[in-house]
């Protein structure tokens, strides 16, 4: 049923020896397996009456995300891209489609249930498996052909990501935590700033350095003055320290959309905190727990980042800005802990152009999203890179995201 080779042909499609080198077949294989094995972890975190989700605009049904996840599989692996063909389950698209099915008619939808969708995503997946171990006898060990080793990397990273929603979603509804999710861990380093002299900063992806997304395409130089940025992200204890200095009532700290999202949520502190006598705790999945002053704090959304800097006479980094910091000092930048919000809008680079899955990136330009950097404690170090490109609403604080702040 796999055809990707007479599928890359299609003159719109890029040439996706651009996207080398790729990984062999068998570390295509222990990634797939890997990722399948984190989503019936996380599923076991939500059995039962826990599938049965409220209608919110920032989680989808578990179900029908399951469901989404053997579709998408399905469709670029199987199905070459072409609603033409047929799906393994009938009227897959109609169901599972996230760029055509409206997010608020998913609660509605005549869904298989989570057997039907199980034996749906392990079909979809043992053919995938087949693919991969055809490919093995003509290149030996090495990786597949071009746009085999793309697509299966466009899957296996595309369901990393909505593992990682599948954690946001647990987060907010206070589900059980997923095994080795606490959150991320103690700064001890006292915080400064790293002192960043001006120069050229190449910004985004360059051909021939593995898989990217199309809104990494492509790198390209821009000039930076010098400026400062924060050695490390801002701390539970900094935050508290702008709570208490009332600043979530402070109008001067806050811009015209964070203030309206302020007053229309009644935020007077983080979402997740809660007062315990003259301190702090905080809600971690479902359990809630003293508030670490030396961990990052986390679950804010880029307009209360935006008002702590205010507060401190700070700003966000810009994403090149962001970039560069974290070529030039790595150890600082570590991924793992946190996404980090910038001042930027998610907005194409120069060289932009579509991808095969052209909803990934191309849809959200419209309106403002914001930038995010790095990676958080449930993003599998297999998507992190320095120039891979997150991006949210800046009202969004559900997800595990931060920031670290810069000098005027």
């Amino acid at each position: 049923m796999i055809n990707i080779a007479a599928a890359a042909r299609r003159p719109e499609w890029p040439d996706f020896s651009l996207y080398r080198p790729h990984p062999p077949a068998e570390v295509l294989q222990a990634w797939l397996r890997e990722t399948q094995a984190r989503t019936q972890a996380l599923l076991a975190c939500a059995a039962g009456a826990r599938l049965q989700v409220p209608l919110l605009s920032i989680v989808n049904p578990p179900l029908w995300e399951l469901g989404h996840l053997a579709w998408f599989h399905e469709f670029w692996l199987h199905r070459d891209g072409d609603f033409a063909l047929a799906s393994m389950l009938p009227g897959a698209d109609r169901l599972y489609d996230s760029a055509r099915v409206a997010h608020d008619t998913r609660w509605s939808l005549p869904l298989p249930d989570l057997a039907a969708t199980q034996a749906y995503l392990q079909r979809v997946l043992e053919g995938v498996h087949a693919a991969l171990e055809a490919s093995k006898p003509a290149v030996g060990a090495q990786a597949p052909d071009d746009a085999l080793a793309y697509f299966v990397q466009l899957g296996i990273l595309h369901q990393d990501m909505h593992n990682e929603a599948y954690a946001y979603t647990w987060q907010t509804l206070g589900y059980p935590a997923p095994t080795g999710a606490r959150g991320p861990a103690a700064m001890p380093q006292a915080q400064s700033d790293l002192e960043i002299p001006a120069g050229t900063c190449r910004l985004g992806a360059a051909p021939r350095s593995g898989f990217v997304f199309d809104n990494e395409k492509w790198a390209h130089d821009i000039e930076l003055p010098s400026f400062a940025i924060a050695r490390r992200p801002v701390s539970n204890a900094e935050f508290a320290a702008f709570v208490a200095d009332g600043g979530y009532a402070r109008r001067d700290c806050w811009s015209e959309a964070g203030w309206s999202l302020r007053e229309g949520l009644r935020l007077a502190h983080p979402r997740y905190w809660q007062r315990d006598g003259d301190g702090w705790q905080v809600r971690r999945f479902d359990r809630l727990e003293p508030l670490a002053g030396d961990e990052p704090v986390m679950h804010v959304s880029a307009h209360e980042a935006e008002a702590w800097c205010r507060w401190a006479g700070r700003r966000l980094p810009g994403e090149a800005e962001w970039e560069r910091a974290a070529s030039l000092h790595p150890a600082d930048f570590a991924p793992g802990a946190l996404w980090q919000w910038t001042a930027s809008r998610f907005a194409p680079y120069p060289q932009f152009s579509a991808d095969p899955y052209k909803e990934y990136s191309a849809p959200w330009f419209a309106e403002e999203h914001r930038v995010l950097r790095g990676g958080s404690f449930v993003t599998p170090a297999r998507l992190i890179r320095r120039t891979w490109r997150n991006f949210y609403k800046p009202e969004r604080a559900d997800i595990f995201c931060g920031f670290r702040s810069a000098a005027l």
